[in-house]
């Protein structure tokens, strides 16, 4: 599907140095119901390695795309939901680094979809959904105004079915009205 010229935009590295640093943050909240879970699985934690590697300053580089997609297949192998969507929030915070600078609501997953697995986490080891949702509005405090303005330039969150895209959802809300 080609994207049309004008749904471009700038986005400059210090922008997505800030994404991914939110990213990361988010990620780290739940990287330890992960380890309980997992203690000899690495994946995760060299997923938010290579996030904050970035976030510092590190070009951009193989690292953080081949650390996501492992974080992933940790996810995958995790042992229990909560700990699935850790390594969620962990992958999805290295991949924070690819941000794409065009206007699609798909992007925005970019920046808040690792808050959102982190949320899901704290759901299920809280056995409430109001843990989630709590959560959802604590993070929403660490946007910093870089932040806000970099998600205002994309489409809202899109719309899903899973708690996930219901989170991701409520979180895009209370950023973009801050």
């Amino acid at each position: 599907m080609a994207i049309d010229p004008k749904d471009y935009f700038d986005l400059e590295m210090s922008e997505l140095r800030e994404v991914a640093r939110f990213a990361v943050r988010n990620a780290e909240d739940v990287l330890g119901v992960f380890e309980e879970v997992n203690p000899v699985d690495a994946r995760p934690r060299a997923a938010i390695s290579a996030a904050w590697e970035f976030a510092n300053g590190a070009k951009r580089s193989k690292l953080q795309r081949v650390t996501a997609l492992d974080a992933h297949r940790a996810a995958k192998e995790a042992g229990s939901e909560a700990a699935k969507h850790a390594a969620h929030a962990a992958g999805d915070a290295a991949a924070a680094a690819y941000l794409h600078p065009f206007a699609k609501a798909e992007q925005v997953g970019h920046i808040l979809r690792s808050a959102a697995h982190a949320a899901c986490a704290t759901d299920l080891l809280a056995g409430n959904p109001q843990a989630g949702t709590d959560h959802i509005t604590r993070v929403a405090a660490r946007a910093t105004p870089v932040l806000i303005d970099v998600l205002r330039r994309y489409p809202p969150a899109p719309a899903g079915k899973s708690r996930v895209a219901e989170l991701m959802l409520v979180l895009d809300g209370i950023v973009r009205s801050r």
